[in-house]
Parts: C-alpha cells; sequence; structure tokens
C-alpha cells in the first residue's frame, strides 16, 4: 500500500456495504426532523470506523412521487431533532419500477480521467459515530411506498 510524503494512508473499504428498506411507514411530516417521525436507520456507522457510500437510490413501487429526506444523526434508536440533521432530499419515480438516484452528494477529492463535463465524482462520507437515515416526507403510511437502496463499504 503506497502512501504520502506525510505518511498518510489512502483510503480502503474493508467490506462491501449494500442494503434496500421500505418506505411504507418510514415518514416525517416536515423537511426538518422534529416531533414525531418513522424513520427508518439505513447505515450505522456510530461504532464501527465509517462508511463511504457511491450510490443512494429508489425504487417506485407506484405511481406517486415521493420526496425522500436523507438524515445524519448520532443516535441509532430514534432520529430526534436534537441530534438529527437533514443533508438532502430527492424524489421517487412516477413509474412502478423506475429508478431515480440521490445526485447532491458532496464531491469527492479523488482525482478522475474525464474529457469535459464534471472532472469529480460523487459519495457520501458517514464518519465513525453518525448513522444514516431516511424518511418520507409525509404524515400517511403506504401500502406501495418506494424502496431506498444505499450501496457503498465500510473502513
Amino acid at each position: 500500500m503506497a502512501s504520502t510524503s506525510t505518511n498518510k494512508q489512502p483510503l480502503l473499504v474493508d467490506s462491501v456495504l449494500h442494503t434496500v428498506t421500505n418506505l411504507d411507514s418510514a415518514i416525517t411530516s416536515t423537511f426538518d426532523v422534529s416531533g414525531t417521525n418513522t424513520a427508518v436507520l439505513l447505515v450505522n456507522a456510530v461504532t464501527t470506523d465509517g462508511a463511504i457510500i457511491e450510490d443512494i437510490y429508489s425504487i417506485a413501487r407506484g405511481t406517486v412521487a415521493a420526496k425522500i429526506n436523507l438524515y445524519l444523526s448520532s443516535a441509532t434508536d430514534y432520529l430526534r431533532s436534537t441530534e438529527g440533521v437533514l443533508i438532502g432530499q430527492f424524489n421517487s419515480g412516477t413509474t412502478v419500477g423506475a429508478v431515480t438516484q440521490f445526485a447532491n452528494m458532496p464531491k469527492i477529492l479523488a482525482p478522475v480521467p474525464h474529457a469535459g463535463g464534471e472532472g469529480q465524482l460523487r459519495a457520501l462520507y458517514i464518519p465513525k459515530g453518525k448513522a444514516l437515515w431516511a424518511a418520507r416526507e409525509s404524515s400517511s403510511v403506504l401500502t406501495d411506498g418506494p424502496l431506498v437502496g444505499v450501496q457503498g463499504g465500510w473502513y
């Protein structure tokens, strides 16, 4: 493994991560974390060294778009307003089986070859001590809510 002149090691993923969760009953009534919500825990990095997420996607199971909110929190038992913060939002598709991605992940620093277009890749770093949560912005439970999935790796 190569290191830099300052003896820093490159980011290496120890094991792969891929999870998919149903958002039928995962709801929050507002954009911000407030009051009662039933958000679901997607990635728990509270007691690990962290994770890197390279793709967050939804698969539509109905024909009405759902707003999917993503939050980082230090809690793993319940998404609290004092611990959780919104990091992004995206919509599910409106055709059964349609796949949509969370396209607004932060840009990463790794260099990539390219010929025109965007010269940086995007990924979400979940640091040690944090957890990634998801919920639909709604007040009603569905029977055809979208699935949300994350793919990446553990450090």
